[in-house]
């Protein structure tokens, strides 16, 4: 069965070697993955992609999908109207050769492998090259949540408890920081104020009696006995 391409799109930016889920559940939609990424970007090329899949407790592939010239084809009867195109779209230089599975069964548990072919095309020459890539994918019945999966989120949880309390420490320090150096000028402000006061004192103590001396008997007898001393005519 032949058919357009169907599900996902060509997206621009860098192409990125992922590797492929392995876990697909009875009754649901699954996307096997396969990417190829070209090693020289700015060299045209083409590609198509074939697919095969060895069934648990088989011993050998069977061809089971084809994709070539934006067409895909299906090969095999058991993927018969459930088995879709879900890679690079819109392009001859296809990078991404990922299929999807709809409706799901026990019996696709086995070994996929999908097989790029493609030519390079240089300014004087054209260089073939090809790639492989193989995927153990197991069905069940209720999806499992794996190891990596629990561990990725147990680290996720330490890592936000670990930066409230980097955080927590951070205002703390902050906190005591600011409160000193509101001290440390409380104390400055208080000694520059008692400075002050016993200077302007000290200097007013010494100048009354010059000024007592000198203006004898005139109108400052009122300031002189105003702070004791005196007033003389």
């Amino acid at each position: 069965m032949a058919h357009a391409g169907a599900g996902g799109h060509e997206r621009d930016g860098a192409c990125v070697e992922l590797d492929s889920d392995t876990e697909a559940v009875v009754g649901k939609g699954f996307k096997v993955g396969c990417i190829s990424c070209k090693m020289r970007g700015e060299v045209e090329a083409t590609a198509t992609v074939d697919w095969f899949f060895m069934a648990s407790g088989e011993s050998d592939f069977t061809h089971i999908y084809s994709y070539a010239d934006r067409v895909g084809t299906v090969t095999d009867e058991r993927f018969e109207n459930r088995l879709f195109w879900n890679g690079s779209k819109n392009t001859l230089d296809l990078q991404d050769g990922s299929i999807y599975i709809h409706n799901v069964t026990f019996n696709d548990t086995g070994t996929y492998r999908c097989y790029f072919d493609r030519l390079l095309s240089f300014e004087y020459y054209e260089f073939r090259t090809n790639t492989t890539k193989k995927i153990n994918l197991s069905v069940v019945a209720k999806a499992t949540r794996g190891t990596a999966s629990i561990l990725s989120e147990v680290m996720m949880y330490v890592s936000i408890i670990g930066l409230q309390l980097w955080l927590l420490v951070e205002m703390v320090y902050c906190y005591k920081k600011i409160a000193a150096a509101g001290e440390e000028a409380l104390r400055e402000s208080a000694l520059v104020l008692y400075t002050h006061t016993h200077t302007h004192t000290f200097l007013l103590t010494q100048a009354l009696p010059i000024l007592h001396t000198h203006y004898r008997g005139c109108k400052y007898n009122t300031l002189f006995t105003h702070f004791g001393f005196p007033g003389r005519n």
